[in-house]
C-alpha cells in the first residue's frame, strides 16, 4: 500500500497542474509532431538498411558513391561491408549511429570539408573488414617465397598504405565528381498531399 502511494505521489510530480493540462498537451503534441516530421524528412528509417543508395541522401557523399559503383568492390560489398564493424550486433549499430550523427551534424551546420577523407575510428574499422574478407590473402604462404618478412610486413602496415584507391579511387572535391552518371537522385522529401496542394495554389 505504502509503495503505490509513493508511485501515486511520483506521477502527479511529473504531471502539470489541472490549469496548466491544455497547454502542455498542445506543446508536447507540437514538439512530438516536429520529432516525427523532421524523422521522415532526413529519411531516418533508411539509416537502419544495409542499401548503399542511403549514402546518397547527403549530396556530399556522391563521390564516395560514384567511385564505389564504378569499381569491383560493388560486385561483393556495400558501404556498410566496409565501413560499419561486421563483429557484433552492438558495436554494429553503436558506430553506425555515432557516426550517422556525426555526419548528420557536420551535413547540418555546413562544417563539411571539400575533400572529405576518412577518421581515425573509420580507418580501424575499414582495416578490421579488409582482414575479414581478405585474410587468406595476408597468410598466403606463396608470399613467403619473396619476402620471409612477408606476414610480419602485412601486419605492420594499413591494406590502404598500398591500396589507397581502393574503392574510390582519386580522392575529389565536391565539385568533381567522377562516373556521377551511377548516382541515384534523392526523391524529394516534400510528401504528395503537399505537392498536390501546392499545385492547386498556383
Amino acid at each position: 500500500m505504502i509503495m503505490i502511494g509513493k508511485m501515486k505521489r511520483l506521477f502527479q510530480f511529473f504531471f502539470p497542474p489541472h490549469s496548466w493540462k491544455v497547454p502542455v498537451i498542445l506543446l508536447a503534441g507540437f514538439f512530438f509532431g516536429i520529432f516525427f516530421f523532421l524523422f521522415y524528412i532526413s529519411r531516418a528509417p533508411s539509416y537502419m538498411s544495409d542499401d548503399p543508395a542511403t549514402c546518397v541522401n547527403c549530396h556530399i557523399m556522391t563521390p564516395q558513391y560514384a567511385t564505389w559503383f564504378h569499381s569491383s568492390h560493388r560486385e561483393w560489398t556495400t558501404c556498410n561491408d566496409c565501413h560499419v564493424p561486421q563483429d557484433n550486433f552492438f558495436r554494429h549499430y553503436w558506430f553506425k549511429a555515432n557516426d550517422g550523427l556525426r555526419h548528420a551534424a557536420m551535413f547540418t551546420l555546413r562544417k563539411e570539408p571539400q575533400v572529405i577523407f576518412i577518421h581515425e575510428a573509420g580507418r580501424n574499422v575499414v582495416q578490421e573488414n579488409c582482414i575479414r574478407c581478405h585474410s587468406d590473402l595476408l597468410f598466403n604462404d606463396k608470399m613467403d617465397r619473396y619476402s620471409m618478412q612477408g606476414h610480419e610486413y602485412r601486419r605492420d602496415k594499413r591494406c590502404v598504405d598500398c591500396h589507397r584507391e581502393v574503392p574510390h579511387g582519386t580522392v575529389y572535391g565536391l565539385s568533381i565528381v567522377p562516373n556521377v552518371k551511377g548516382v541515384p537522385l534523392p526523391e524529394s522529401p516534400v510528401p504528395e498531399w503537399l505537392n498536390s496542394m501546392m499545385k492547386k495554389n498556383k
